[in-house]
């Protein structure tokens, strides 16, 4: 419906066009449609090209996945050429070919950013997280899934620099060690959500510091640390009365010892109770589920 308002209301009608750009046109009426669809508006006539510019200049959101499964380098780079006021940045569909040539100047020109997805980026560089680091302090909410570019010492400028930090995703960053995760939750303590997913070099060590620092944590993903042990979960639960949700399956070390704790609570769980496992396995052996009577 926005769309077909906004094609009727050509700049022949005398109409769109007259209405205040930057206080009517750019926050009340454009923010409402598609990117995709304004950048095809561009090609209504040149004042319409002119709105446009005026309207990415002055964007709050970015989210790649708007344009398509795939946004070319050249207009990625056009698009953000002069926007100094974003607030969140959402890159998760540049990863072919996002450097830190192309990530660089648009960090570097807005220090308003509170959100920067950057999952799957493989191609940046240490220097891109130093960069946000120096650049973004109101970060609040941060993915670097599946970024195993990033290592210590960045991860360590990020925590000095962005202390207000409340959600980091460091899914498969697997150049990260305990060391480095302990650093991050003593400077950023008020994290929410963390995950440290599918990191062979996580262990009890990162967990506790982690417990101990951060009273408000909500969430916590541990997916695959297989040196995770019941005592770190003990400490979690000791320490994290806000815990909503922990994810534990593939820590092979981590029993219902330790998480009947939490399943107590009413933490949700990814691992069920050893009662309700064993029925799944023996339904999926026997082709049905038994009846049992739990009054017994």
């Amino acid at each position: 419906a926005p769309w077909c308002l906004m094609m009727s209301l050509t700049p022949s009608r005398g109409c769109l066009l007259d209405l205040p750009w930057e206080d009517i046109l750019v926050p009340h009426i454009l923010c409402h449609l598609p990117l995709q669809q304004l950048l095809s508006l561009q090609r209504v006539s040149k004042s319409f090209q002119s709105l446009i510019q005026l309207y990415l200049a002055n964007m709050r959101c970015f989210d790649s996945s708007q344009i398509g499964p795939a946004i070319p380098r050249a207009a990625f780079v056009n698009l953000l050429k002069d926007n100094e006021v974003l607030q969140q940045l959402a890159l998760q569909n540049c990863s072919d070919w996002l450097t830190d040539r192309e990530l660089l100047p648009v960090i570097g020109q807005n220090h308003h950013l509170h959100q920067i997805q950057l999952k799957g980026c493989a191609q940046l560089s240490r220097h891109a997280l130093v960069a946000i680091s120096l650049s973004c302090p109101n970060l609040r909410r941060l993915s670097l899934a599946h970024c195993e570019w990033v290592d210590s010492l960045s991860l360590r400028s990020l925590a000095d620099h962005c202390k207000a930090l409340e959600a980091v995703d460091l899914t498969a960053c697997r150049q990260l060690k305990d060391e480095a995760i302990c650093y991050l939750a003593q400077k950023c303590s008020r994290l929410k959500s963390l995950s440290l997913a599918v990191n062979a070099n996580v262990g009890d060590v990162a967990v506790e510091e982690i417990a101990k620092c951060c009273p408000e944590l909500e969430h916590l993903d541990l997916t695959g640390c297989l040196r995770v042990k019941n005592d770190s979960i003990r400490v979690l639960a000791e320490y994290c009365p806000k815990l909503r949700s922990l994810k534990v399956k593939h820590c092979h070390n981590v029993a219902e010892s330790s998480l009947s704790i939490l399943r107590s609570r009413g933490v949700e769980l990814d691992v069920e109770p050893p009662l309700q496992r064993a029925l799944v396995l023996l339904q999926d052996v026997v082709g049905f589920a038994p009846f049992i009577n739990l009054q017994i």
